[in-house]
């Protein structure tokens, strides 16, 4: 069976990483993405991360495999048109320009429509395409503090942290791709395109929905709780005796079991933790008992008695503790990508799984321009002499 994007061709002008995340989950199950570069430096994303062997680095090499690269001169007339040609073939464009970036260049959603009107034209952006906040200049962590991300992670009675991870970019990214698989389903039934508007902001908006309608019931501002949560009690991680473990005690059955796990049945019927809210009002007396508890054994021990009452609990690993997880290791989940220049590299591998039209690491990232050849020829038509002479005049790089 084909893979369920292998008739979709993408032509990817995103850099960084929320529109190349998007493109990436797209190209996993067989879309045909064309990252387009500008000549010299290409993707600003290709200088950032660990180095590797050969010159290129770990950031750019992890998020870009499954794709073609081509290196074109958008500032050029011939530069722009070869741009509305393979706009013509594609069925997605994919940007995350500052909003009205690529409409002064003339390259913009409505350029593009009257040349393809079944375009489906998707942008990313730190704040959407519209509102007074449109042309400001947008990085995940300008993002995570504009939303209110950071003011509720971190430790409890701390300063907000950013997230460990670029949230605001990944939900952008991952809004980008749902938003793209709905536009190619209407696409289907009416052969037309639309545009595709996402904004960090409001990915990281949806992300605090259920913190934002606790505020608007109760007005109690959200603050950050470490491990904890506001809603739930014991949901946090302790420590043991030799490392940190996470509980998540989600019901009043669960709490029932628990007690007497860690030495302290008599707290079931206790009035100051008979049910949730009971817990909640008196969060910190219960946390520094169950503390106390947690301490008397190691976590190898714990993992084992709550596992056997069927209570939540897992290890807080490290990220290299993951490259030997038994259910990582059992899934598959970490892939090996042989690079012409890096060499054997190993990088996360496809999230989703699909019985029958799985997607898959197929190729390693791109060199800037490796494909510009071989994309004229098979996307375009164009012939050996017309492609020489465009990397002569430089509206086209090849590989370096």
């Amino acid at each position: 069976m084909k893979m369920p994007l292998e008739d979709v061709i993408v032509l990817d002008l995103s850099h960084a990483l929320a529109g190349p995340h998007c493109s990436t989950l797209l190209a996993d199950f067989g879309a045909q993405v064309i990252k387009l570069e500008t000549p010299g430096a290409g993707d600003i994303a290709r200088a950032w991360g660990a180095a590797l062997p050969g010159g290129e680095n770990s950031y750019f090499v992890g998020l870009h495999r499954n794709k073609h690269g081509i290196s074109i001169d958008l500032k050029s007339a011939e530069g722009k048109e070869l741009f509305f040609k393979l706009a013509e073939k594609a069925d997605v464009i994919l940007e995350n320009f500052r909003p009205g970036a690529l409409e002064r260049l003339g390259l913009g959603y409505e350029a593009v429509k009257a040349r393809n009107p079944g375009i489906i034209y998707t942008s990313v952006s730190g704040f959407g395409q519209d509102g007074p906040y449109r042309d400001r200049a947008a990085m995940d962590l300008i993002v995570q503090a504009e939303s209110g991300m950071i003011s509720i992670t971190g430790e409890e009675g701390g300063n907000g942290v950013r997230c460990g991870v670029s949230i605001a970019d990944l939900t952008a990214g991952m809004y980008a791709a749902y938003g793209t698989m709905l536009a190619l389903r209407v696409k289907e039934k009416t052969g037309q395109g639309q545009r595709v508007d996402v904004s960090m902001l409001e990915g990281q908006l949806s992300l605090l929905n259920v913190n934002m309608s606790a505020f608007l019931a109760d007005g109690e501002m959200p603050v950050p709780m470490g491990t904890a949560y506001k809603a739930l009690l014991p949901y946090q991680t302790f420590r043991t005796a030799t490392r940190d473990l996470a509980i998540a005690i989600g019901s009043q059955k669960l709490w029932k079991i628990f007690c007497p796990l860690i030495g302290h049945p008599e707290i079931i019927d206790d009035p100051r933790f008979i049910d949730n809210a009971a817990r909640i009002a008196n969060r910190d007396a219960l946390i520094n008992l169950v503390q106390s508890a947690f301490l008397t054994r190691p976590y190898e021990e714990w993992e084992q008695i709550l596992l056997k009452a069927g209570v939540p609990v897992g290890a807080v690993n490290n990220v290299g503790e993951l490259l030997a997880h038994p259910q990582i290791e059992a899934r598959g989940a970490m892939v090996d990508m042989e690079h012409p220049r890096a060499g054997k590299v190993k990088m996360v591998g496809v999230p989703v799984k699909l019985s029958d039209t799985p997607g898959a690491v197929r190729s390693p990232s791109p060199m800037l321009g490796e494909h510009s050849v071989q994309t004229l020829r098979d996307v375009l038509g164009l012939g050996d002499a017309e492609i020489q002479r465009l990397l002569e005049t430089g509206v086209v790089h090849g590989a370096e």
